[in-house]
């Protein structure tokens, strides 16, 4: 499988000749408000796609699927998503977001429930946490996903922080792959509704034989660690040989590695 960061949670994963697009957020830079009750008014997303127009619609035209972790929150559906993706391709989501992606008009949404098999690739949901506390409550129901094709595994852990489903979901299925969405974003009161460096290293010491990526950077405004900030605790911790920080538009898992 190969796996390449376009921007924030957006991915091209590539396995058995197909191209699965995760999380679309495609609107250009500027697009949207500011994430309100947080410490700056910056609009979102704070940089644009490594790619241009053209790109962009030579992508969508040779994506074969679509993979959302969660719709309530624009960073990983986008209105620009909704509006560039062709209505009758194929669409992975959770349960609980079966309904919203049906009414914007999409007419191939299967939710992935516990596992499924889709040419060749097998998908298994996982949980998590976006966030602690009455705020982790209210941003609603979130998963993550392993992804296993020809014996290697990529877990997509999502938008969540380090807890007990992201235990297990590491214990169960033992992902070569771990990618996890950095940022420490917050609100102006609460704990941080993503991993954080502390997270990020929790993991890192949980499965010390995986290869672990960090995405989610330096795209929205409410997150507040950078790329510098987490490659500096990675190296003070001695873990920076097993844990990478990918730039935007960089394939970071490659089967030809």
């Amino acid at each position: 499988m190969n796996l390449q960061l376009l921007r924030h949670a957006t991915q091209i994963l590539s396995a058995n000749g197909k191209t699965i697009l995760i999380d679309p957020m495609l609107g250009p830079k500027g697009s949207y408000d500011p994430i309100p009750n947080t410490a700056n008014t910056l609009r979102n997303p704070l940089v644009d796609l490594p790619i241009s127009n053209d790109e962009l619609e030579q992508l969508i035209a040779c994506t074969d699927a679509v993979l959302v972790t969660h719709v309530q929150h624009l960073d990983h559906w986008d209105a620009a998503a909704r509006e560039l993706l062709p209505k009758n391709i194929t669409l992975f989501c959770q349960p609980a977001d079966t309904e919203t992606i049906c009414e914007a008009g999409f007419t191939n949404v299967t939710p992935v429930n516990e596992e499924l098999v889709w040419e060749g690739i097998r998908i298994n949901r996982t949980g998590g946490h976006h966030g602690t506390g009455e705020i982790g409550e209210r941003m609603g129901t979130v998963s993550g996903y392993i992804i296993n094709y020809s014996g290697d595994s990529i877990y997509i852990a999502g938008d969540t922080v380090w807890c007990s489903e992201v235990q297990e979901a590491l214990d169960k299925y033992q992902p070569a792959h771990i990618v996890l969405n950095g940022g420490a974003g917050r609100f102006l009161t609460g704990d941080p509704i993503v991993m954080d460096i502390n997270d990020i290293i929790t993991v890192c010491n949980h499965a010390p034989k995986a290869h672990v990526y960090v995405v989610h950077l330096e795209t929205a405004n409410h997150c507040g660690e950078s790329r510098a900030d987490v490659k500096s605790a990675l190296a003070a911790h001695n873990i920076s040989g097993h844990c990478h920080v990918p730039n935007d538009g960089e394939l970071f898992i490659s089967d030809n590695v």
